[in-house]
């Protein structure tokens, strides 16, 4: 009579799924900490200010070519007091986002009829891609002559300026949507609009978004080409003001500004990405 050998069971205990090495695994890691990045990314402006600091406080440099960070301070607390420095920053906003929207919504509407229509492609890509080449000073004298030295002249210049990455971004993003995904749709009867709002739209929306966020830092640039030139409002005015008047102290205050309000719209501008990402994808 044989006897029979059953293999022993495994003694070796299941991992609990709320062990510790189960819940570090579900943390960011050290640099996507929301306050690792923060800390991180106010390192070397404070770097960069510690060292203006000892440069302008030894010397190094005259202060009529450099003065330090506290005159700079001293300089914005006196156009407060004055009551001009808010009302500059919000012209200057007001410029930016109304042509920042203006350029956006053209940039969208034509890179549909570019990057899902093959003759719009034929017809409209050549002659843009020879516009964007064009700098943003050589618009300038144009729009003065077509319309005046006004608030029109400024912001389609700014629009113009939104216009090319919005535009550039999302036409290349349509074209190279995978067809797969194209013709299932058409598979389950979506069409025209449709196919664009269900399939379409979705493929491209981190295209879209990456093209707005281009777009606004380009609206900035093109801001203080459009106040430099023709202006009596605006941080652009300051900075052309005080280099005519020789106040470098305002020239690095309108330049840290434009740097501060660049940073908060494109922060704001991120706090969207992610809702419109988390819908759309």
């Amino acid at each position: 009579m044989s006897a029979q050998v059953t293999a022993p069971e495994s003694t070796a205990p299941e991992r609990p799924t709320g062990t510790p090495s189960a819940a570090a695994s579900t943390r960011p890691a050290l640099w996507d900490r929301t306050g690792m990045r923060l800390a991180a990314g106010a390192l070397l402006p404070l770097l960069i200010l510690a060292a203006w600091q000892i440069t302008t406080a030894a010397g190094l440099v005259p202060a009529y070519r450099l003065p330090g960070p506290m005159s700079v301070v001293q300089a914005g607390i006196e156009l407060v007091e004055r009551g001009e420095l808010g009302l500059h920053i919000a012209i200057s906003i007001q410029r930016v986002l109304l042509g920042f929207a203006a350029g956006s919504v053209v940039g969208l509407a034509v890179a549909a009829i570019v990057g899902l229509s093959r003759a719009g492609d034929a017809l409209l890509n050549p002659t843009l891609a020879a516009l964007r080449a064009v700098p943003s000073l050589a618009w300038v004298p144009l729009l003065i002559l077509w319309l005046q030295i006004g608030e029109e002249s400024k912001i389609t210049l700014i629009a113009i300026g939104a216009f090319f990455p919005v535009f550039t971004t999302v036409a290349a993003a349509l074209r190279h949507i995978d067809p797969h995904l194209v013709e299932a749709g058409r598979c389950f009867g979506l069409h025209g609009w449709s196919l664009f709002r269900t399939v379409q739209l979705p493929a491209v929306v981190p295209s879209v978004v990456s093209g707005l966020r281009l777009a606004l830092a380009q609206a900035w640039l093109f801001l203080v080409a459009a106040e430099l030139i023709a202006s009596s409002m605006g941080l652009g005015f300051i900075l052309n003001d005080s280099q005519q008047t020789g106040r470098v102290d305002r020239i690095l205050l309108a330049i840290v500004l434009l740097a501060l309000l660049g940073s908060l719209t494109n922060a704001l501008l991120g706090l969207a990405e992610k809702k419109l990402l988390r819908r759309w994808t």
